[in-house]
């Protein structure tokens, strides 16, 4: 396809019309023609900038940068590109442009051509781009200082955590010292007080021997279950004795006992199901004793308390039920740790908030585990389940047996 030639603009019309300011000047810098944009950026009329130097356009600093690079550069190597000067505005105003150049020879002389670009947005640009540098040096200066803190932090944290556990070491330690050095004051005080009940006496000094008995088997049983607590915590674990025994005579047993200790409390014994299991019974009166005692303390005692033993398909239970609050669900899976309890109201019966922590444990060593549901409908049941046999393997929360692992 041809193109009409004379329709294209002259030199001229391009010179006045160029995107850019374009400046002719003689070698000294006497601007001998200049372009309508130039003049508009710099606010002269083109009139005013005839004649005049072209180094008397910039500002102190860049007249000094045209005296000692740029002219320099012009006269030895015949060109320079982007070079960025500052000039100033008939307004007082600083004007930054970029200068290309190139020096022709003439007859007349050597001229500059020169072509100048504004640099607003590009100013603006780097403006911006220095902006989001500083920017990002700082986030990363802050960066490194958290991850130093953190670090710093981590190693505080590790150094009070081994801290706290040498101390809760150390209390542990003491509390099994101090629990085995109290069973013999409380055993001589129990025996006193049996031997003082078989004689004649009053009603008020009868009275105050019941009492004394009472709260040293209570005391006997905060200790028992402290010293049960460091075993599984800080020694080789609780440890039991399995023989084959009768579920419901041990559990019946138990429960006859429990009875003189909770009178105020109606207690009800069910069997289900076979008896014979290989168990540590005075450990599984221990878990009865337990859980009866939680039932005391939080069930509603114008209800019965039901004990009920069984044994079905290879696994030993143990369950006891009371009317009384809802165990709320959100509480029940930290039921069983240590020093967790459900309220404050029976702080004269369980106040070490050990004894459900012994029930699991000790079912546990059994090969077992302990199970708790609540609702307002059905009450409150714990469940403790065991295998019969010993070498059958563990079971789970739900009375199921598990693979043994020591098993190939």
């Amino acid at each position: 396809m041809s193109i009409d030639l004379s329709v294209l603009p002259g030199s001229d019309e391009l010179f006045e019309g160029a995107p850019c300011g374009l400046v002719i000047t003689r070698e000294d810098g006497t601007i001998l023609r200049s372009n309508r944009i130039f003049s508009l950026w710099l606010g002269f009329s083109q009139v005013e900038l005839a004649q005049r130097r072209f180094q008397e356009l910039l500002t102190m600093g860049g007249r000094i940068f045209h005296q000692t690079h740029w002219a320099p550069l012009m006269r030895m190597q015949g060109s320079v590109a982007e070079i960025k000067l500052e000039f100033k505005h008939a307004d007082g105003q600083t004007v930054t442009m970029l200068l290309n150049g190139v020096r022709r020879e003439h007859p007349d002389g050597a001229f500059y051509e020169l072509a100048l670009f504004g640099t607003a947005d590009r100013d603006r640009y780097e403006r911006e781009l220095l902006e989001s540098r500083r920017r990002a040096e700082e986030l990363l200066l802050e960066k490194t200082r958290a991850e130093a803190a953190l670090q710093q932090a981590k190693v505080e944290l590790d150094v009070a955590y081994e801290k706290s556990q040498r101390r809760a070491l150390f209390a542990e330690q003491m509390v099994a010292i101090a629990s085995h050095d109290l069973k013999n004051p409380l055993t001589a005080i129990k025996m006193a007080t049996d031997f003082l009940g078989r004689g004649e006496r009053t009603q008020r000094e009868t009275q105050l021997l019941e009492h004394i008995g009472q709260s040293s088997q209570r005391a006997q049983r905060m200790i028992e279950d402290l010293l049960d607590f460091t075993l599984a915590r800080v020694g080789p674990g609780i440890r039991i004795t399995r023989r084959p025994t009768d579920l419901h005579q041990a559990t019946g047993q138990s429960v006859s006992e429990l009875r003189v200790a909770f009178p105020q409390a109606m207690l009800i014994h069910q069997q289900t199901g076979a008896g014979l299991a290989d168990f540590d019974a005075d450990r599984v009166q221990q878990v009865i004793g337990n859980l009866v005692a939680n039932s005391v303390a939080y069930g509603d005692l114008a209800h019965p308390i039901t004990i009920t033993s069984g044994v079905a398909a290879g696994i030993a239970s143990l369950s006891v039920h009371n009317q009384g609050a809802v165990i709320p669900e959100a509480s029940q899976p930290n039921l069983f740790e240590p020093m967790t309890r459900l309220s404050e109201q029976a702080s004269d019966i369980r106040s070490v908030g050990l004894g459900l922590y012994i029930v699991r444990e000790l079912a546990r060593a059994h090969g077992g585990d302990v199970a708790v549901s609540s609702s307002a409908e059905a009450g409150t049941l714990f469940c403790v389940s065991f295998p019969v046999d010993p070498e059958s393997g563990p079971v789970d929360d739900q009375g199921n047996i598990t693979q043994d692992s020591r098993l190939p």
